[in-house]
């Protein structure tokens, strides 16, 4: 849970759960990847921050890329735990008052759309996007009215040299499990990323609930008519336990997944080798 800025708890991403399916590099799941809308990048000139052009911009999820948008500089730095929430569709920039490259949508794959902050310059916050490429980032103009703010005191990592995945709250760990990871032909992705979205499974004796995070595999372009995000899920049996097995998605047990869908959207997820 976290304190949102308006002082009311906001639920965490198992209540946020959309009934549906979504197929995620590795998950080998039975739903199709939920459609978003898509476009071409669009300039903004020095058109103020309220009055961009949308119509023409791509839309910042999980299908699309941005090839142009700046690099993660710091892909395993921590941040301040703040984390936004767009009130409606806003512009993504290059830059503080630069180039609008993106637009940032109130919803990713049904969940409400919670990004991490990585940098702030008064009322502009640089975030995390979860599109192509990993790492890709952006900048969007914040004020009362087109975003909500609410400060997430948890945080998880996952070491893929020792197959683990711990989480924290306010620094201090709180659990660690064993996963299972990518193999060496299609790795999971190494660098902060972010939960997005909290799917409910149709064959739930998979996994009754997958976690897409912001990365994408490196080695696949599409998984099973997807883009390609990595997500955390379980397994039918315990086989994948300590080992490469899976095309870049990170495996875990129930007891672990309980406690993960009890993150809040947007909670970073740091993967280190």
């Amino acid at each position: 849970m976290v304190r949102t800025s308006s002082g009311v708890w906001r639920p965490s991403v198992w209540a946020a759960a959309a009934v549906v399916a979504v197929l995620v590099s590795g998950c080998g799941g039975s739903g199709q990847a939920a459609s978003e809308p898509s476009g071409s990048s669009a300039s903004s000139g020095s058109a103020k921050p309220d009055e961009v052009d949308l119509s023409d911009l791509t839309a910042a999820t999980t299908k699309n890329k941005l090839p142009d948008a700046p690099k993660d500089q710091n892909p395993h730095a921590g941040t301040s735990g703040e984390v936004l929430h767009p009130k409606k569709t806003l512009p993504v920039y290059d830059s503080v008052g630069g180039e609008a490259i993106a637009k940032l949508p109130e919803q990713q794959l049904n969940s409400p759309t919670w990004v991490p902050v990585i940098d702030r310059k008064d009322n502009w916050a640089k975030i995390l996007l979860p599109t192509r490429p990993n790492g890709a980032s952006g900048w969007i103009h914040t004020t009362e009215n087109n975003v909500e703010s609410a400060q997430n005191e948890y945080r998880a990592e996952v070491d893929l040299s020792d197959f683990t995945i711990t989480t924290f709250h306010k620094d201090e760990k709180t659990h660690e499990y064993t996963v299972g990871i990518g193999k060496e032909k299609h790795p999971t992705p190494t660098g902060r990323s972010y939960i997005i979205a909290s799917v409910k499974e149709q064959k739930t004796d998979y996994s009754p609930v997958i976690l897409p995070l912001s990365s994408h595999s490196s080695s696949l372009t599409t998984y099973g008519g997807g883009p390609g995000t990595v997500g955390i899920h379980t397994w039918p049996d315990n086989s994948f336990l300590g080992k490469r097995n899976s095309d870049g998605c990170i495996r875990v047990t129930p007891p672990a997944l309980d406690e993960l869908v009890e993150l809040p959207l947007g909670t970073v997820v740091d993967i280190v080798e």
